[in-house]
């Protein structure tokens, strides 16, 4: 009697650059059962009639879209001494960078940088820290809510995240017809109107059941019904597939934010509008490892901010110069750097 070998499990190649790590993390799958986010499927469409969505293309669309960004960078840890003797304080010096590209819908002009801010900054909860003035500019003090490794990041993303509201605010014309896109979550970001939250990277899969076939189903150009979500904070979200060669379950999927208070309608509209537009500005896999996305703007916009920031290691020796003791003498075997 001849047997039949046993089928073999498939092994799919996620297209996201290894040193990326996924576009979905493990941990999301697992996390699946225990997230705690509240989930309410009835915003646009009862859940029994959730279905993949393929919007038509607006009579019109916005005149143009607004891309905002922001990459940020520890280039140091310090220690601020105390004056009566106790023990030191642990803080950060880092700097941040947001920018903005303007891109006309209507294809009149390509798209353009509008702004790029830098700041520099010494993160610390010390109330006796003094800005770090350097031959690189200037690190001022930034309070932060602890000295722990996570308060002092937080810290230092919150201030990215003020710097993007103030760079969106500044190049938005009142009663202009536009659409704003911030990369990455909406919080403390959803009162900015005809915004977007752009979340690429999924850390925790929020839909489950049959919702989460229909997220499986979606082909380029679609999207899931849009879907209320609260955790720490409460927005509307919706999941479209961008274009993509890999069959990989998640190849493709991005996730997007708009803000709680808005009606159905006007989240509707921002979510049919952002699955016409972003598929036309995926990245593409021989140009960017997190294609497709990390959007082409986008990924434009994060290399000139990474620019923006400087040499790592020349800001890091000027961290070091600023806070080198005065030398006790020729043997005292301190090193300058």
């Amino acid at each position: 009697m001849t047997v039949a070998p046993a089928a073999s499990a498939s092994i799919t190649i996620d297209p996201w650059d290894p040193g990326y790590a996924t576009s979905f993390t493990a941990e999301a799958l697992t996390e699946l059962d225990a997230t705690t986010a509240e989930i309410d499927l009835d915003v646009e469409v009862p859940a029994a009639r959730w279905r993949p969505i393929t919007p038509d293309v607006p009579a019109a669309l916005p005149r143009s879209l607004l891309i905002v960004d922001g990459v940020r960078r520890i280039e140091a840890r310090v220690w601020v001494s105390d004056p009566t003797g106790a023990m030191p304080t642990a803080g950060i010096a880092a700097s941040c960078a947001a920018g903005v590209v303007r891109c006309d819908l209507d294809g009149a002009a390509p798209a353009q940088l509008a702004e790029v801010s830098v700041r520099r900054s010494l993160f610390t909860p010390s109330p006796h820290a003094a800005a770090l003035r350097t031959w690189a500019g200037a690190y001022t003090v930034q309070p932060a809510p602890g000295a722990g490794a996570e308060q002092l990041s937080l810290a230092l993303q919150r201030q990215l995240s003020e710097l993007e509201v103030e760079l969106a605010t500044r190049h938005r014309t009142a009663g202009e017809d536009d659409l704003l896109i911030l990369d990455g979550p909406l919080r403390g970001r959803a009162h900015l109107p005809r915004t977007i939250g752009y979340v690429k990277t999924h850390h925790t899969a929020y839909l489950s059941g049959p919702a989460a076939s229909v997220l499986a189903s979606l082909a380029p150009g679609q999207r899931t019904p849009v879907f209320g979500m609260g955790t720490s904070w409460r927005r509307h979200s919706w999941y479209l597939r961008l274009p993509v060669r890999s069959p990989a379950p998640w190849a493709g999927i991005a996730r997007c934010e708009a803000g709680a208070d808005l009606p159905a309608a006007e989240v509707i509209a921002l979510a049919d509008l952002s699955t016409v537009i972003l598929p036309t500005l995926a990245g593409v896999d021989y140009k960017d490892p997190r294609a497709p996305q990390n959007l082409v703007p986008i990924g434009g916009l994060e290399k000139l901010l990474r620019h923006h920031l400087g040499d790592a290691k020349l800001l890091y020796r000027a961290l070091r110069r600023a806070t080198a003791r005065p030398s006790a003498g020729p043997g005292d075997g301190v090193r300058r750097v």
